[in-house]
């Protein structure tokens, strides 16, 4: 109904919005507000070369402090929000997907130099998904714009919500 579609858009721009906070913390280098924001037992999975595991890195306080995220395009679906930037100074392309629950950060994929297409897969309204899953038929709804910055070529990977 038209009301269950209003509840989702406004859950994806509050989901939205968590994100960006995140972002601001983590640049304002913030560590209460990023503690309020990430859960204690956040989830993290990566993906691309090892040196490159900058989120984590500074999540724990090891990275350089010249290496800043930077969104450039930042997109809700449902529970999952997608972060996209690139880091010009060392050619380095990156995604976030961002899994948020009841204004928490309860998961994070990272996928650095990576070129990554997401797909809905069924039909997902006011956050309950239909049985109805057409096999044959998974559109994409999103496909990173950045990862070809980095000047080679990257992996590519699908990512399933």
């Amino acid at each position: 109904t038209r009301q269950e579609l209003d509840t989702l858009a406004e859950s994806e721009i509050k989901n939205r919005d968590v994100v960006l906070k995140l972002y601001e913390a983590l640049r304002s280098r913030d560590v209460d507000s990023v503690h309020q924001i990430l859960t204690p037992d956040l989830e993290y999975w990566f993906h691309g070369p090892p040196p490159h595991q900058f989120l984590m890195r500074m999540l724990t306080g090891g990275v350089s402090p010249s290496f800043e995220f930077v969104p450039l395009s930042v997109v809700s679906f449902g529970s999952t929000v997608i972060a996209e930037g690139c880091d010009a100074a060392t050619s380095v392309s990156w995604i976030h997907a961002w899994t948020v629950a009841n204004g928490i950060i309860t998961q994070v994929r990272e996928y650095s130099n990576t070129s990554l297409t997401v797909t809905r897969i069924g039909n997902v309204v006011a956050g309950r998904r239909s049985p109805e899953i057409a096999p044959s038929h998974c559109p994409s709804v999103w496909e990173s714009q950045f990862s070809g910055r980095a000047g080679k070529s990257v992996p590519g990977l699908v990512l399933a919500i």
